[in-house]
């Protein structure tokens, strides 16, 4: 029968969805589905779960430790006794009344449990603490944005707060007061103030130069506290606390020796601890005695009594090259190869604490307490012209 016959299909019209012309979209398929069991073969091949859930400490869990190194109570906190005694009654009264407790000003040489005490305080209220520092608040709206977000009875604490701007101050003017902020919406003759009422908080600054804050600034403070440096009782305490929570064998000699460098101050106590800690585990000393902890910090450069080697420096040439003194400062920056303001505010305040080191109109003199820790000759006194 002819193809132009209608009974019969043309096949020019037939060929294309035929059987045979279709094998590529069957052929396909099964390189969609090997994908996943390719997958489910690697799987089976992973190691053991033993090899991956190995019992070491992983680094965010090492430090863990480190953390916690600050107490959370003031039955904790070791010293301050007449500081703790003022904020246990503030804290007890503050909690009779429900309310939030007064605004708190902490000043002292850096590393004596400012920021510790804040949180401490947070702590025994049952509040937040939210910590900044002044620096970081350059602009108003950096202070604006923190004082809207406090909860009833949090704590602000501002680091260094003496450095605050001259704006970023006088917001905290009615803050600190009224609790409200003053906005000011638009410019020109269509600006207009806004008062923003802020919940119930308390301001806990922290300063090493009280005398760089403001009268309006530092009066609207309800306490105003000194840290003072540590005994060596208080010292030693820290030390151990230290060690029992880094894990590290320390005995009351050990202690007691890491103290008596520590210049009256917990950070530094903490510091000196850690790199005895590396000492002994080098060394395998086991437990870290006096011993052990002298050579330590003999291997710092750190003598018995707190003194680094710039310490020693500077006064090794006041005797040696100028009898003693008195030397001016820039001679005595010239002569030691450091900078005059490092020497005046980063060496001398501890030297003059313990009484090695004099201030003079005419320069600076180092005492015979001096002279006779450096192993100098007893017969040294001072000049009777200064």
């Amino acid at each position: 029968m002819p193809p132009g016959n209608p009974g019969e299909p043309d096949p020019a019209v037939v060929a294309p969805p035929a059987p045979d012309d279709r094998p590529p979209a069957p052929a396909a398929q099964p390189r969609r589905k090997a994908r996943p069991k390719a997958t489910a073969t690697a799987s089976s091949d992973t190691p053991e779960p033993s090899t991956i859930l190995a019992p070491e400490a992983r680094p965010e869990e090492a430090g863990k430790s480190e953390e916690s190194l600050r107490p959370q109570s003031i039955a904790d906190y070791v010293g301050q006794k007449a500081l703790k005694e003022v904020l246990h009654i503030a804290i007890h009264a503050a909690k009779a009344r429900k309310e939030s407790l007064d605004h708190l000003l902490l000043y002292g040489p850096p590393g004596l449990g400012k920021t510790t005490m804040s949180l401490v305080l947070a702590q025994e209220m049952g509040v937040s603490c939210k910590i900044t520092t002044a620096p970081a608040l350059e602009r108003p709206r950096d202070i604006v944005g923190l004082l809207v977000n406090l909860q009833p009875g949090d704590l602000l604490f501002i680091d260094e707060i003496h450095r605050l701007s001259k704006v970023t101050e006088e917001i905290l003017y009615p803050a600190m007061e009224d609790f409200r902020i003053d906005v000011t919406i638009g410019k020109g003759q269509g600006a207009r103030t806004r008062s923003l009422p802020l919940k119930p908080f308390t301001l806990v600054g922290a300063t090493t130069q009280i005398g760089a804050l403001t009268s309006p600034l530092r009066d609207r403070f309800g306490l105003v506290q000194r840290l003072r440096f540590y005994e060596l009782d208080e010292l030693t305490q820290i030390v151990a606390r230290t060690a029992q929570i880094l894990n590290t064998p320390l005995d009351g000699g050990g202690a007691e020796a890491i103290a008596r460098r520590s210049r009256g101050t917990p950070r530094i106590a903490n510091r000196l601890l850690k790199r005895v800690r590396d000492y002994g585990e080098v060394k395998k000393s086991g437990t870290i005695t006096a011993t052990v902890a002298a050579e330590a910090l003999e291997l710092y450069n750190v003598d018995p009594c707190g003194l680094d080697w710039t310490d020693r420096r500077l006064l090794t040439v006041m005797i040696e090259n100028y009898n003693g003194g008195p030397v001016g400062l820039d001679t005595l920056a010239a002569a030691t190869g450091e900078d005059s303001q490092t020497i005046e505010e980063v060496y001398e305040p501890y030297l003059l604490q313990i009484g090695y080191l004099q201030r003079t109109p005419r320069g600076r003199v180092a005492t015979p307490a001096a002279r006779r820790h450096l192993g100098y000759d007893q017969g040294f006194s001072l000049p009777l012209d200064l």
